[in-house]
């Protein structure tokens, strides 16, 4: 037809579409873009459109959809995909939504299986909480969807159930289909298989997850998304160590396609790893470029500046380390606190406790938290720096007092705020601050009048000072007789950790009757082993007193008499040598080496030094003439 009329718009439609099924998308696209003039945008929107989003043009297909004229359902169908792909998931959540609510055909349980996915997306992700949208989950298609988006709230142990169940469903239906083999089945159920694997890994069984992920490579799954997420998740589990079998790993999260199968923080993670194993493998280059090609992605993100800093630190590098890490944090106040941690741990590793304190003391927004104040505490005590420690309590109580009406749960009364106090008393009754300390449970028992606990901590605390004054308080505390233990002391004392455990009845009985009878209390002897003496051991001769001390050590130790070695006594014929001064290659070469590094001289004559296999003697040669030889000399007879 067209040979007849090159122009016939229908035929040339015609065209497109047979490229299109033939899966020549580029060579579509070009008879479009050849044939514009002929060719009705309205009439060729959604085949230009569809493909370019099978050459992955991702922002040209969503133009080319904006841009038609009419929005048919194909063209719907199509807008939510290119969405997905765009990580634009509310837009496309409302869109398969007004779908499912406008057609009805064949294809419903399809869209309701892109809908879920777009709910997993988000969960995943997004981190928004997915609300019940009343699926069915009557496919594996839709219960693996539902198990992703409960991974994202964090129900693993629901997750994994559902996936389970996906298990199933997958294996019902596909082998219902007698031209479906067991390996297509696998095939098809890797995608969940390494999902499991991933929620095993979370849950810390990392074994079991090693496993199956490397379960699934074996079977070469074609989907190189999937391929790629396993590889970096076996990196991730590999950490610092087997780094050469990451280095193999890492060649899947590179094959081609993987761009456009993986969303973009699942990229930007697999970068990140390949970084670190950059530098755990030493290519502080490599690791350099990465972390500098993420940072430039990504400038507010964190992990790109601490790798850089744990690189540096690497290659003892510390100072720029940390100016890094100072210039970071003051171009991204938001990260500040985080940036500052990190400083802080580096002047700790490089000796410097007060500068890592005066940096954790310029976190505002932690000053208060009692891991912080409990972090300075310490760190000031193992400088001896007393006052500045007890600095920190009173900053930290004076902000719970200045906050207590727009810090929730932060009123004088609180927990956190009187712990506080009671901490601070405490440290300062330690290191000899006793006036600070009754000062602070003064303060604890106005507040709370009925507590003896911290009424018997200020009666101990003024007995130091004043003992008087302690006396005194010690009227307010409670009398024994008000005081209602409810101590089960039968339990108590047959207790494991009791020091005295009371008799049994039956044993006190059978004891009272013994004495009844007259034997009296009987106490069994143990019989004592006697002493095993030497065998030259003798009575009548006093025992060396200095036989315990080594013989080096006692005082008529001479030492030993210097005489003629009998090895260097010639024997033989004249001429010969003796068998110590003989230079015996053959021992040289049989004694261990002292691990010379490789390629080193050592290495080198350490080798040359052994005999060639062709040239030794047979393992039982000397022995068997030395046997013979004994032989003759037995029967008195001559061999010649």
């Amino acid at each position: 037809v067209l040979q007849a009329s090159k122009e016939d718009a229908t035929a040339l439609q015609c065209k497109v579409v047979c490229l299109i099924q033939s899966g020549a998308f580029k060579e579509a696209l070009g008879v479009i873009h050849a044939h514009a003039k002929v060719l009705p945008s309205d009439a060729i929107a959604f085949e230009k459109a569809y493909c370019e989003y099978r050459l992955n043009r991702i922002e040209n297909a969503l133009r080319t959809i904006q841009s038609a004229g009419q929005q048919t359902d194909k063209l719907k169908e199509l807008y939510g995909q290119v969405l997905y792909r765009l990580e634009r998931y509310d837009d496309c959540l409302a869109t398969y939504r007004d779908l499912i609510r406008n057609s009805q055909d064949e294809y419903e349980e399809e869209r309701k299986t892109n809908l879920s996915a777009v709910v997993a997306a988000q969960s995943t992700w997004e981190r928004v909480v997915p609300e019940d949208l009343g699926l069915r989950e009557a496919t594996y298609e839709l219960c693996y969807n539902s198990a992703c988006a409960l991974i994202g709230q964090g129900k693993l142990n629901e997750a994994m159930k559902k996936l389970q169940k996906a298990e199933g469903l997958c294996r019902q239906s596909l082998s219902e289909d007698s031209d479906v083999t067991e390996e297509d089945i696998e095939a098809e159920l890797a995608i969940i298989h390494g999902q499991m694997a991933y929620i095993m890994q979370l849950q810390g069984r990392t074994e079991d997850a090693l496993q199956l992920y490397n379960q699934i490579i074996k079977l070469k799954p074609t989907d190189v998304g999937l391929l790629a997420v396993i590889a970096n998740n076996i990196i991730t589990i590999n950490k610092d160590q087997n780094v050469f079998d990451s280095k193999k790993k890492v060649k899947l999260t590179n094959a081609e396609g993987v761009e456009h199968k993986l969303s973009k923080k699942q990229l930007q993670a697999i970068e990140f790893n390949k970084a670190l194993l950059a530098m755990y493998t030493n290519q502080a280059e490599q690791c350099r470029k990465l972390a500098a090609s993420l940072q430039s992605q990504s400038p507010e993100h964190l992990l790109p500046v601490l790798i850089q800093a744990a690189q540096l630190c690497r290659e003892k590098q510390h100072a720029r380390a940390v100016s890094l890490l100072q210039d970071f944090a003051e171009q991204h106040p938001a990260s500040a606190a985080e940036i500052k941690l990190t400083m802080a741990q580096l002047k700790i590793a490089q000796g410097s406790v007060t500068k890592a304190c005066i940096i954790l003391r310029s976190i505002e927004e932690l000053q208060h938290k009692p891991g912080m104040v409990s972090a300075l505490v310490t760190m000031y005590s193992h400088e001896e720096d007393i006052d500045s420690a007890i600095e920190v309590f009173t900053q930290a109580i004076q902000w719970y007092q200045q906050h207590q009406a727009s810090e929730r749960g932060a009123s004088p009364e609180s927990p956190v705020h009187l712990s506080l106090i009671r901490e601070a008393a405490n440290f300062k009754l330690k290191h000899g601050r006793k006036e600070a300390a009754i000062s602070d449970l003064e303060e604890l028992w106005k507040q709370n009048p009925k507590d003896a606990h911290t009424l018997a901590q200020l009666i101990s605390a003024y007995s130091l000072v004043d003992p008087e004054k302690a006396k005194v308080l010690s009227k307010h505390l409670p009398s024994s007789d008000t005081l209602s233990l409810k101590v089960d002391v039968d339990a108590l004392e047959n207790s494991h950790g009791a020091t005295y455990v009371r008799k049994k009845a039956g044993k006190l009985a059978g004891d009272s009757q013994q004495k009844e009878h007259g034997q009296g209390d009987v106490k069994k002897k143990k019989k004592k082993k006697k002493g095993k003496l030497p065998k030259n051991y003798d009575p009548k001769v006093t025992p060396d007193p200095e036989r315990w001390l080594p013989m080096r050590e006692r005082s008529y130790y001479r030492g030993r008499k210097k005489g003629k070695k009998k090895d260097q006594v010639g024997k033989g014929t004249q001429g010969s040598t003796t068998a110590g001064s003989e230079l015996d290659a053959s021992r040289a070469a049989s004694s261990p080496p002292t691990s010379p590094r490789p390629g080193s001289a050592a290495a080198v004559s350490a080798a040359s030094n052994v005999i060639p296999p062709r040239h030794q003697k047979p393992a039982g040669a000397p022995a068997t003439k030395k046997k013979q030889q004994q032989k003759k000399k037995k029967g008195g007879k001559s061999g010649w």
